[in-house]
Parts: structure tokens; sequence; C-alpha cells
């Protein structure tokens, strides 16, 4: 009979603390990595900085991640997470079309106005680095199809050809549409509460 202390006792609580340390050393270095790019952008975000800053090794950072672009992609959905992007599934199932387009609108403009600062830098770095401009390209096509499905169910009550309002409704909830508008109204929300007017206006018939 083995006694409490054998072999096979030890390994799942060994591979619990294990996984217990790895996930703090992961919230410790999306941590670094969110104040580097809200402070710095692309000019202090690499992983040696990373490693710097999070106490572990470049080697770590690459066992947990694998490159620059997984910690980007990593702390995305961390940050999606924060803001309730979880909720867009609900949303999707919603059977009243305006209720799918508020909360179509509602949950960007809110997840662009939590994380404005970030999200700014995050697209200034895609802008110049292929590998994350395309992580960006894939996340906005998934808001393309989001915004396809509300426009079907709106059938004829839309102003134009289905795909170009699609086409508008995904430039309307875009980031850039987003930060511009708080540039121009002066601050974040005199845009979230502007935008949903403005979306029915342009898309939808009278």
């Amino acid at each position: 009979m083995e006694s409490n202390g054998s072999p096979s006792c030890k390994r799942p609580y060994e591979l619990g603390k294990r996984l217990e340390q790895m996930g703090r050393t992961k919230a410790t270095v999306l941590s670094a990595a969110r104040s580097q790019l809200e402070s710095g952008g692309i000019r202090e975000f690499s992983m040696e900085s990373l490693a710097k800053a999070s106490g572990v090794t470049r080697q770590t950072i690459h066992n947990l991640f694998g490159t620059r672009t997984g910690v980007l992609e990593t702390l995305f959905d961390q940050i999606a997470r924060d803001a309730g992007m979880e909720r867009m599934r609900d949303v999707m199932m919603t059977s009243d079309a305006g209720t799918m387009l508020d909360g179509f609108i509602d949950a960007f403009s809110n997840f662009w106005a939590k994380n404005r600062l970030l999200l700014k830098r995050i697209h200034g770095i895609a802008a110049v680095d292929p590998e994350f401009g395309e992580t960006i390209r894939a996340r906005n096509q998934r808001r393309k199809m989001g915004a396809t499905r509300v426009i079907e169910h709106f059938g004829d009550c839309v102003r134009g050809q289905k795909s170009e309002t699609i086409a508008c409704l995904v430039a309307l909830t875009s980031f850039e549409f987003f930060d511009a508008l708080v540039e121009s109204l002066g601050t974040v929300e005199a845009a979230e509460k502007q935008l949903p007017g403005l979306i029915r206006t342009a898309l939808l018939k009278d």
C-alpha cells in the first residue's frame, strides 16, 4: 500500500503548482506588455524588454507565447474578455434586428473606449509590422462576419446594396472611426453616445 508521500501522489500536486506558476508568469508578462505598449509603442515592445520587465528569460516568454505576435494576440484576447466582448455571442443570437445592431455597436464602442490608448499603440504597430498587421486583419474579418449577420437581419430596410451596407457597418464600428470620432467630439463619452445614431442614419431607411 502506497503512502501519502509516494511519487504517484506528488505528481498531480507538482503539476498543479507548475501550472499555477506558469499562470502567474504569463500574467506578469502580459502586464509588462501592456505597460510598454501604452508608454512607448513599438520602440519598447520586444522579447528582450518584456523579459527584463517581467523578471524572466526570453526563452520563458518564447515557451509561453511563441513569438512577440503571440504575446500581442494573447493580450488582445485578455482585454477583449475584460471588456465583456464574450457577450457578442448573445448579441448574435438576438432575433430582433434593431436590438442586434444596438448590441453590436455597443460591444465594440465599449471595447474601443475602455482600451483606447492601448489599441492606438497596437494599431500603430500593425501599420508598420506585417505580422502584427495580419493579426489585426484577422480580427477585423471576424467583425465583418458579425456585421454581415446583423445586416442580413434587416432585409430590405437598409439604404443601399447589402454588400455596401455591410462594408459601411464594418467601417463605422472600426477602432479607427471611433478614435477619429473621439478626437472630433472631444470625449470618449460623447463618441459612445453619438455612434449608434450616426450608424442608424447612415445605414437604415427612415
